[in-house]
């Protein structure tokens, strides 16, 4: 490879760590160690891929900064970023916890390190991996995925009793084969399987097909409607989005257009905005 290839190769490797890790200019990017002295508690985030802004810049890879709960970027108006403009003390504050592929079962882990943090808020957006799996009869069952949504606030409530915790309601995503079935660019991409118990077979009508789609919509409200519970049941400093987030009508040009699932930047921007007004974290 001649040399000024291999100069040019290192160059763009080295745009995109920065787009995908690095903070806006003049914005120092959050700390996810020791919490600084003073001051709030800052947030964490729990979850999944949406949560670490999977997809939202160059690469199908998170991108932290872009993160709708804790994300320190110029792009997204993050939940981080709001409640740092209301108390700078919390600046370099934030801890994100959320994994890709992360699933109710796993929310209990991430708990525990948020507890570890000290923070005073923290967010949970999970629920999609356990949807999105390889058929119907894989999906993670309603009273297991309950037993671990309760696994993890349990832990939160014993370790950071006082911190107010926003529970969010899993995505539409049925509404995403809506708008998305009758273009190509994402159908091609779905099929490289991208959540096929819904979007398998994108634009088949078979009945099969159909009733797999539909059944997949059930799931998905089943598990809203225990997120709801799960909430009620934490207490006080619980408070859910009240559907905020599955009723955001979600079009092609708010998910990325590598694998058109994940939100890109304007996606994650908002659900930054719907979760704020849900979140009672300005009171």
């Amino acid at each position: 490879m001649p040399r000024r290839w291999v100069a040019a190769v290192a160059c763009l490797a080295a745009l995109v760590a920065l787009a995908c890790e690095g903070g806006g200019e003049g914005e120092p990017r959050p700390t996810r160690g020791t919490p600084q002295p003073g001051g709030s508690g800052g947030i964490a985030a729990l979850g999944d891929s949406i949560t670490t802004g999977f997809g939202s810049c160059l690469v199908l890879t998170s991108c932290e900064r872009n993160s709708w709960s804790t994300g320190d970027g110029l792009r997204v108006e993050s939940l981080y970023r709001r409640l740092r403009d209301r108390d700078p003390a919390i600046r370099g504050r934030a801890h994100n916890h959320a994994r890709p592929g992360a699933r109710a079962a796993g929310l209990e882990e991430q708990a525990r390190a948020a507890v570890r943090d000290d923070v005073d808020h923290v967010t949970v957006l999970i629920g999609a991996n356990d949807a999105c799996r390889g058929g119907i009869e894989a999906m993670t069952p309603v009273a297991e995925f309950r037993a671990g949504i309760d696994r993890g606030l349990r832990a939160l409530r014993a370790g950071r009793p006082k911190a107010r915790v926003l529970v969010v309601s899993v995505p539409d995503l049925y509404r995403l084969w809506e708008v998305g079935h009758a273009d190509s660019r994402a159908v091609r991409a779905w099929r490289r399987g991208v959540c096929p118990a819904l979007l398998a077979d994108a634009t088949s009508t078979a009945p099969a097909d159909r009733a797999r789609r539909a059944a997949f919509r059930d799931r998905i409200t089943a598990y809203n409607a225990q997120l709801v519970a799960a909430c009620r049941a934490y207490g006080s400093r619980c408070r859910h989005d009240g559907g905020a987030v599955h009723r955001v009508r979600f079009t092609l040009e708010l998910v990325n257009p590598l694998d058109w699932f994940h939100p890109n930047a304007a996606g994650q921007d908002r659900l930054a905005e719907v979760t704020w007004r849900a979140s009672g974290f300005a009171d």
